[in-house]
């Protein structure tokens, strides 16, 4: 199965590993870039509930997961790498054990796992609503209450336009302030006041005044309007006296195994209380009067961005293009790095490894990315733009891929840091240091900008030694790369490789 342009995959799979509940949804890809769904599959893991007093998933709920994961497994597992998208949100974004965990759930499903930031989750919760949703040109505000974060946007037509992601949901705001079930006035009063704290620094940007309609979407809200519209308290979506009654009904039971409600899931009365604080401190603190719901969320966003990348609409090369011009990149440099790298990584990619034609995207970007430092200084300009990439908001990018161009911007001239190759996911260290050879030979070929026409070279490597064969008397009439070349020689060989030239 390939994704070519004439030939669409026939099936794209999209799993979102919540804090609060796996998602995977299968849907046929149609010669009209459409989708249709054919499959949903849920499971209220409670990922978050089993983070400890150290940021550790504890072993119940990482079993909760990997079974869940092993019957996830039996859809995708042969499905090739590029017809589906798997992501993890927030316990995974702060779990101490995340690693070890998202290595385990690699294994299950025979799948690469994304570890997305919060605005990047955001982006992708907009882009599922949107789809859902007849385009009106107004624009809307879309709060998705999640298990462990609260995501807010600001969007108009299918862009977003104003991203955020708060540490809260309803799983940890469940296990800190109603973690025994009882539900009172001064329990209910403080989980509150928490959630309103941690949305006010963020309230301004996202007051009535700034969108025409608001929209909540997951489970905890889709759970809060079965349950109103139940009880007869809002015939549609939510309303502010609706969520107040609710409140009170939860108050009166006085515990959340008494609450007996129309609408309310066994699996969802654990979290709900939680849940419902912070959408009664959404309501005050931005002033929302009324709130449609829409089935599509998350899952769905990742489902439209994997189409966008099958279909050569990668919002990452938007993003990368929206880099340079910000950090005011040398274009023209950058496109000449890149057209070498790339023609280096099409000649190397046979021999060295079939996992580097796959990462090609991210050795291009690296490329158009290297110099990106050059405008905080010129001094270590290398070390300053790695670190724009590792906390630059940078839609379309995992966490993951971010971590992968740091270390190929922060190695790719003078001091070859291997080291910093180790800590990346396991799948990105061997390739990521292959990427980051081809990446400082291209740089050294032009260290002398427009100056300097490159010549066809012929590279060929062999496990870790590398060859260069240039036109013959080349060299000698171009005496600043032959001294970079034998520079580069002891720089390679702290690492391990062995590059030689003729």
């Amino acid at each position: 199965m390939t994704t070519t342009e004439n030939h669409l995959p026939e099936t794209v799979t999209a799993i979102d590993l919540g804090s609060n509940s796996f998602h995977m949804i299968v849907a046929r890809l149609e010669k009209s870039g459409t989708l249709s769904v054919i499959d949903r599959l849920r499971e209220n893991v409670r990922l978050g509930g089993g983070l400890d007093e150290h940021g550790s998933i504890d072993e119940d709920a990482k079993n909760r997961a990997f079974e869940c994961l092993e019957s996830f497994a039996q859809r995708i597992r042969n499905l090739p790498h590029s017809c589906v998208r798997i992501a993890g949100t927030n316990t995974l974004r702060v779990a101490t054990n995340a690693e070890s965990f998202v290595n385990r759930a690699e294994q299950i499903l025979n799948h690469p796992i994304e570890i997305i930031e919060g605005r990047e989750e955001a982006r992708l919760i907009y882009l599922g609503v949107a789809h859902g949703l007849a385009t009106k040109g107004d624009k809307r505000l879309v709060v998705d209450i999640g298990g462990g974060s609260t995501e807010l946007i600001i969007g108009q037509d299918m862009h977003s336009l104003r991203r955020e992601s708060l540490y809260t949901g309803c799983v940890s705001a469940s296990k800190r302030f109603f973690s025994s079930g009882e539900i009172t006035e001064s329990n209910m009063k403080a989980a509150e006041l928490d959630a309103a704290l941690i949305l006010f620094p963020q309230s301004a940007g996202f007051l009535h005044k700034y969108w025409g309609e608001a929209i909540g979407c997951a489970g905890t809200i889709k759970a809060i309007a079965d349950i109103v519209q139940e009880q007869g308290w809002c015939l549609n979506g939510i309303n502010y006296h609706s969520l107040q009654q609710l409140r009170k009904a939860l108050i009166d039971a006085g515990h959340i195994d008494k609450v007996k409600l129309r609408g309310l899931t066994e699996n969802r009365k654990p979290v709900l209380v939680g849940g419902l604080s912070i959408l009664l401190a959404a309501f005050d603190t931005l002033k929302i009067e009324q709130m449609r719901v829409s089935d599509q969320g998350m899952r769905e966003g990742l489902l439209y961005d994997l189409v966008g990348r099958i279909t050569h609409q990668d919002v990452r090369d938007a993003t990368v293009e929206s880099a340079m011009a910000k950090w005011g990149v040398d274009i023209q440099q950058a496109k000449r790095v890149t057209s070498t790298v790339e023609q280096l990584c099409n000649q190397v990619c046979e021999h060295w490894s079939s996992d580097l034609d796959q990462m090609k995207p991210l050795l291009k970007w690296a490329a158009m990315l290297h110099e990106i430092g050059l405008q905080v200084s010129h001094n270590n300009y290398h070390k300053h733009g790695a670190y724009l990439l590792t906390n630059a908001d940078m839609q379309g990018f995992s966490r993951q891929e971010q971590a992968l161009l740091a270390a190929l911007v922060l190695s790719h001239r003078s001091k070859f840091r291997a080291n910093v190759f180790k800590e990346l996911m396991a799948p990105f260290v061997k390739v990521g240091k292959h990427m980051c050879v081809l990446l400082r030979i291209a740089v050294l070929l032009h260290r002398g900008r427009a100056r300097q026409t490159i010549p066809d070279i012929d590279i060929t490597v062999d496990k870790k030694t590398i060859n260069i064969k240039f036109p013959d008397g080349w060299l000698d009439n171009h005496n600043m790369t032959l001294a970079d070349l034998i520079k580069e020689i002891n720089h390679l060989d702290t690492a391990g490789y062995q590059l030689s030239f003729e």
